[in-house]
């Protein structure tokens, strides 16, 4: 055999390096002290499923980057959930009364908004007591002829009402509902006695809604002509007062909507004089009362009966308004919503007087310091006021004793 020579060692050495190679990069590599071969892959491994085992366990190669996992975080489940909201209130009027009332005002509604040729006041008391100037009424009703004026009376059957209603008041009671403050009571106490006032006479051509403790400040004569001589009724109505969106807010938040958009929301006094055909309107409505009769879900922002009527009047008939009461109130002073009560100390024909020449706030009529008007809604007028509150009880003897001098001297 010959010696292999240079060359064909050479060629050898090149058609073995090729499998050289393949061979080394197949090669397993070399073991770890477990004797277990590693992979360059990442494996997830999970160990047997047991009692105790609470996750799962990631391992990685160094090969592969390792990856923080994020703790999620739970809600205490140790601590006491929140409270439910409050429930709303009950509804102030039952549902038997509002079925009674609703009898009531559609026949009412269906009177003739016009009155007959002799004009009637309606003199038209909300009280939960015996009325304390019944004396005082009784002497400025003497002095009427019986064919001009009708008297009616809302009284609480929960009220004290000792001495009973005599004199121009016995029998002049309507059926009566319970009544509270801070809620649609006196709302619907006000239509009951324009209802009953509507139905029982034809000849009532204006409502004057008065309280226990207003007193008159002119005869009955001078009331007489001021009011069947308007055109118009005399309702209280102002916008944008001050806390005016709280009160349109006391039933909840969006409670008014879509029927009383904040924007027609109005105020005004408790107490107005209203024409006949106002009154029907008053007592056909269902679509704002279905708003203001829902209960409040606080009361120092709960004041329906100075809100329900300016606002149906100025939604309805605006330009059949005078914006003002003629009931004068003293606000200076005012606690718990309640204005200045007179005592007997201060009342004199002074005070009188003085009632008599106060110039009523006319709609969103305000005034400057100096005196100028900020802005005026409403032509520069000056209606007399006819009555005034509050009085208290104690103040009677005084009343009666300026009557014929003071008050009833026009």
């Amino acid at each position: 055999m010959l010696p292999p020579t240079p060359l064909s060692l050479l060629c050898a050495i090149l058609l073995c390096l090729p499998l050289a190679v393949i061979f080394t990069f197949t090669a397993p590599s070399a073991t770890n002290s477990g004797g277990a071969a590693t992979s360059p892959l990442p494996i997830t491994t999970t160990p047997p499923p047991t009692n105790s085992t609470t996750k799962t366990i990631q391992e990685t190669t160094s090969l592969s980057p390792r990856k923080t996992l994020v703790q999620p975080k739970f809600k205490n489940l140790t601590a006491a959930p929140p409270p439910p909201p409050p429930p709303p209130p009950p509804p102030s009027i039952s549902a038997e009364d509002e079925a009674d009332d609703r009898t009531l005002f559609k026949l009412a509604s269906r009177v003739d908004p016009a009155p007959k040729p002799v004009k009637k006041l309606a003199f038209m008391f909300l009280t939960t007591a015996a009325l304390p100037f019944a004396p005082l009424w009784e002497l400025y009703f003497s002095r009427a002829a019986a064919a001009r004026y009708n008297v009616y009376v809302h009284a609480d059957p929960g009220g004290n009402y000792t001495p009973p209603f005599g004199g121009v008041f016995a029998n002049r009671v309507i059926p009566s509902k319970p009544t509270r403050r801070h809620s649609p009571t006196l709302i619907a106490a006000a239509r009951r006695l324009l209802a009953h006032a509507l139905l029982h006479d034809e000849a009532n051509a204006v409502f004057a809604l008065l309280s226990p403790s207003c007193v008159p400040l002119r005869s009955f004569n001078y009331t007489y002509r001021v009011l069947t001589r308007s055109r118009r009724s005399f309702i209280e109505i102002l916008r944008d007062e001050p806390g005016a969106w709280e009160r349109w807010a006391a039933r909840g938040a969006a409670a008014m909507l879509p029927e009383v958009e904040f924007g027609d929301f109005r105020i005004g006094s408790q107490f107005w004089a209203v024409k006949r055909r106002h009154a029907r309107v008053i007592v056909s409505d269902t679509v704002l009362w279905s708003k203001f009769k829902l209960p409040c879900l606080r009361d120092d922002t709960c004041y329906p009966e100075e809100h329900y009527f300016p606002t149906l009047l100025s939604t309805v008939d605006p330009r059949g308004c005078t914006p003002c009461t003629l009931t004068h109130v003293d606000w200076r002073g005012s606690r718990g919503g309640h204005p200045r009560t007179y005592v007997a100390g201060e009342v004199g024909p002074e005070l009188i007087r003085a009632l008599r020449k106060g110039r009523p706030r006319y709609g969103d009529e305000r005034e400057r310091s100096d005196g100028s008007n900020s802005s005026v809604v409403v032509r520069r007028r000056r209606d007399p006021f006819l009555f005034a509150r509050k009085f208290s009880p104690g103040a009677l003897h005084r009343l009666i004793n300026i009557s014929s001098d003071v008050i009833f001297r026009d």
